[in-house]
């Protein structure tokens, strides 16, 4: 009886040890954030909120194995550069508390039962969509870290795909221009914002890139000059289309005094980065971009909703 009290407790915490080692793989705040915007493409695709229940499970359910997989296989491309650099040398693999094969198999398996399950229960344009993002973020993205500051640009296109990929999923064969228009609206929305946010990550850990040989723009150019003006270009064209839903969704003056008012704080961070380049403005710049998203996301699920003829 000894014994057993004595190992259950240590085989239970390798067990949740290795189970939250396999969840940080899956990078659960970026997949979070992404899940939202499937779902704010798919209530544009249907007016509001989605009528079938089980579409939107298996939408969110696919997608969500597909990032985990792209994120694992991430890690597992970069476990050499990750354990160069003091912000990544804790993640599972250059810790060694899992193995390449481990996560390649990891990798693998999410991957493909995502994208079948999305072929098979979702669309094949939805699922193509998330075949294309994997393909972005997997096998372009990662390794143009260590040879372009380019690599920003690509996977701001693969982290704005799976707004499409809700979109595509609940369109009707008919449907209206408006409704295009307003997903090319959210696809920009999410494009864009990831330069601003983007930017104040790479300031802030800019000694850690140039430790692993990434080549971000603050480590290309170390001024910061480009990342500044980079950041506040993109924060800049965020306030006019941010207003766009008021009249492509007719969301009222609720929603638009709301986005200007995030546009507006979010682009006087980024000028304030741009101006002062320090620790201090590119962590507020941050912060700002980390509510300016899901805020403006929610937004653009609920407010149209609430107060359609505003």
């Amino acid at each position: 009886m000894s014994t057993s009290t004595l190992t259950y407790p240590r085989r239970r915490t390798a067990l949740w040890g290795r189970v939250a080692d396999y969840i940080e793989l899956t990078k659960p705040r970026i997949a979070a954030l992404e899940l939202l915007t499937v779902l704010v493409g798919a209530g544009i695709a249907c007016s509001g909120v989605p009528s079938d229940g089980w579409l939107i499970l298996h939408l969110l359910g696919g997608t969500a194995l597909v990032a985990a997989s792209a994120s694992a296989l991430n890690q597992w491309l970069e476990r050499d550069t990750d354990g160069l650099m003091r912000r990544t040398a804790d993640r599972p693999l250059p810790a060694g508390r899992l193995t390449p094969t481990e996560v390649i198999i990891f990798g693998a398996i999410t991957g493909s039962a995502g994208l079948l399950w999305l072929l098979t229960l979702v669309g094949p344009v939805t699922a193509a969509l998330g075949l294309l993002t994997w393909l972005l973020y997997v096998w372009v993205y990662t390794p143009l870290k260590t040879r372009s500051s380019a690599n920003t640009f690509i996977g701001a296109v693969a982290g704005a795909l799976p707004a499409m990929m809700g979109y595509a999923a609940l369109a009707p064969a008919n449907d209206a221009a408006e409704h295009r228009l307003l997903a090319a609206t959210l696809f920009l929305l999410v494009f864009l914002w990831q330069f601003p946010h983007f930017m104040a990550i790479a300031w802030l850990y800019r000694d850690s890139y140039t430790a692993g040989g990434m080549k971000m723009l603050p480590v290309v150019d170390p001024t910061g000059r480009r990342a500044g003006a980079q950041a506040v270009l993109s924060a800049a064209v965020l306030v006019p289309i941010s207003l766009l839903p008021t009249l492509l969704m007719r969301a009222g003056s609720v929603y638009f005094l709301l986005a200007l008012v995030l546009s507006v704080f979010q682009l006087a961070c980024a000028v304030s980065f741009a101006l002062q380049m320090n620790d201090i403005t590119a962590r507020r710049l941050l912060r700002a971009s980390l509510v300016y998203l899901p805020m403006l996301m929610a937004l653009l699920l609920t407010v149209p909703l609430v107060y359609p003829h505003l």
